[in-house]
């Protein structure tokens, strides 16, 4: 197996091949990292904010409004990292966001008032958004080069990383302050950076055979002028991408509330509600390549829309709290695999730019579920609210139909 291995990696370059790792095992170890590096960062600044909003003396409205940055610098630069990466390749601009969110991410623990926060959190959420469309545009091309659907293991790698982040956050809340907690964030984000990023800088982003025989200026062609069906496809998994996000904010924000108010769920089942979601969807990541070497693409999608649709169904309309435990744990499976392949999707018909214009409909999917059931909560009730999710999963799982025959289109 190891020599069958070697061969598949030696054939592009010339025959003979060597004995050292395949560059592409090397990059995709790599990239794994980064990935997890991205969760780790983020979960451990995310379990810091109930500190951090008592250090600024911030109301919950002046909080709200500070993290809006965190949002808006991610989705302003995402479409600029497209760009980046167009230009210098994706493998540095991913290193250079690496270093820049080690070092952003110490930031917010050294304000004292709500604007300087917000305004800190401009500046990780930039180096947060650049990084994943940097990051997502190296796998998307490593994929290709493989032949092999193995972009969920990067998004479970990420979802590891979180689980871990939040967890040693927990533990050491009580004992470090939040200055002294970021602060090693940043240096182990800039030692792993350190020790992953050289690889990436050493080999560039690998192409698949077919574009490599067809030469540099085709496949430089093909990312620089996607054509008008191209663009559209990209928007159609950009929806996709955007129904799987608002399930998952709606349930970070809402799902414990759901099972402690209106289930009247012990606040430790209600908390734990979530970490199941969450450990689902890491769980149906990891065998997200063996499902989609299966299934194909469409049915992954279909199906797990579907899935997620009856699981949250479940999760909000049970009338007690196992069952919508159940339903939660149901719903992180079928919402797995669906951002990681309609990113995936959006990269190989339209390059870097496909990437960052799924990321950021998927983003804002992220960012327009928790204020839409808030005001759906207000109308209604938080149950009725939470069937949205199971909606939009519907909506996801009929746009991966629609988009079944989707494949690369001729450029402009």
């Amino acid at each position: 197996m190891p020599q069958l291995n070697k061969l598949r990696t030696a054939l592009p370059g010339g025959p003979g091949g060597n004995t050292a790792a395949p560059p592409s095992a090397r990059l995709r170890t790599a990239l794994t990292v980064f990935f997890a590096l991205d969760g780790f960062l983020f979960a451990g600044w995310v379990v810091r904010i109930p500190a951090i909003k008592h250090q600024t003396g911030a109301s919950a409205t002046t909080l709200g409004l500070a993290l809006l940055g965190v949002s808006a610098g991610a989705v302003v630069t995402m479409m600029l990292t497209g760009r980046l990466c167009r230009r210098f390749g994706s493998h540095p601009v991913t290193v250079v966001c690496g270093v820049l969110l080690s070092l952003s991410i110490a930031l917010p623990a050294q304000t004292r008032s709500a604007l300087a926060l917000g305004l800190v959190l401009l500046v990780f959420g930039a180096a947060y958004g650049g990084m994943n469309v940097a990051m997502n545009s190296a796998a998307v091309d490593l994929v290709a080069a493989l032949g092999r659907p193995v972009m969920p293991g990067f998004h479970a790698a990420f979802s590891l990383g979180g689980m871990i982040g939040a967890g040693l956050g927990g533990l050491v809340a009580g004992g470090l302050s939040p200055a002294t907690h970021l602060l090693i964030l940043t240096g182990v984000g800039l030692l792993v950076t350190a020790v992953a990023g050289p690889v990436l800088l050493r080999h560039p982003a690998p192409r698949p055979p077919a574009e490599a025989g067809a030469g540099a200026g085709a496949g430089a062609a093909q990312a620089r002028r996607p054509s008008g069906r191209a663009r559209r496809l990209v928007l159609l998994f950009g929806l996709i991408a955007l129904c799987t996000a608002y399930g998952e904010g709606a349930l970070a924000d809402w799902g414990a509330l759901h099972l402690e108010q209106d289930l009247h769920a012990h606040p430790g089942v209600a908390a734990a509600g979530y970490s199941l979601f969450a450990l689902a969807m890491t769980a149906g990541r990891l065998s997200g390549t063996a499902l989609l070497e299966r299934l194909g693409q469409t049915r992954t999608l279909v199906v797990g829309g579907a899935t997620a649709a009856v699981g949250m169904l479940l999760g909000s309309l049970a009338p007690t709290t196992w069952p919508a435990l159940l339903g939660f744990a149901v719903t992180g499976l079928g919402l797995a695999n669906i951002f990681p392949v309609a990113v995936g999707r959006a990269g190989e018909l339209a390059g870097p730019g496909g990437v960052a214009a799924a990321s950021t409909l998927g983003y804002g999917g992220m960012l327009l579920g928790p204020p839409a059931i808030g005001f759906l909560t207000d109308w209604f009730s938080l149950p009725v609210a939470l069937t949205t999710v199971a909606l939009l999963a519907t909506a996801a799982a009929a746009l991966g139909y629609g988009v079944r025959n989707a494949t690369h289109p001729p450029v402009a």
